[in-house]
């Protein structure tokens, strides 16, 4: 265990608490933890988990300004019912993504777990983007990926951080319990503006 390993404990139990609480200081906090897993990863052999850090960041950058200004008349987002062509359409970015990373890790010398690796990052995209546009079902898929990634980095020796995993399985409970809770009665999320 690594003080790095610690540092991204801290910080991303830290990051997912203030998710679910809906407070918009979530996203540097993220992106803080994002440089952290980068050298982790990277060093644990887990180069898609690396690469995604970098993503996670701008997905971070981005989220965080839909947070304050992609709302209706460019007001805050409130949490909405997923939208239904989300999930065939993230389904599909997934299984294309994880098909893609899986022969390019393949490939990569020294990749620990290329399918696991893949499979993680791509579902990982997909909620962190759902949760950007503040999308109640992200909260179910982030517990789909938080699973497996727990086994993933248990496997590679990565005790603390699977441990951390394990927790934010219970924060995502929490969070889509709080999520359901602040629904907008009647809020449509086709009508929730998205800034150009």
């Amino acid at each position: 265990m690594s003080w790095v390993e610690v540092l991204g404990f801290v910080s991303g139990a830290a990051c997912v608490w203030l998710a679910t609480r809906q407070n918009v200081w979530n996203f540097p906090v993220g992106i803080a933890n994002n440089l952290l897993f980068l050298w982790l990863f990277a060093d644990a052999g887990l180069y898609a988990n690396a690469g995604l850090q970098v993503v996670f960041a701008g997905l971070a950058v981005l989220g965080w300004v839909w947070w304050v200004r992609g709302g209706a008349d460019r007001r805050p987002l409130v949490v909405t019912r997923t939208p239904r062509w989300v999930w065939p359409a993230g389904a599909a970015v997934l299984a294309l993504a994880t098909v893609g990373l899986t022969v390019l890790l393949s490939a990569t010398a020294g990749s620990a777990a290329p399918f696991w690796d893949a499979l993680t990052t791509s579902s990982s995209l997909v909620a962190q983007v759902m949760l950007g546009r503040k999308w109640l079902g992200s909260w179910a898929v982030w517990i789909g990926t938080d699973v497996v990634l727990v086994g993933l980095y248990a496997s590679q020796g990565l005790v603390l951080t699977a441990v951390l995993y394990a927790g934010f399985i219970g924060l995502c409970l929490l969070g889509w319990r709080d999520w359901r809770r602040a629904l907008v009665p009647g809020a449509d999320p086709a009508q929730v503006a998205v800034p150009v």
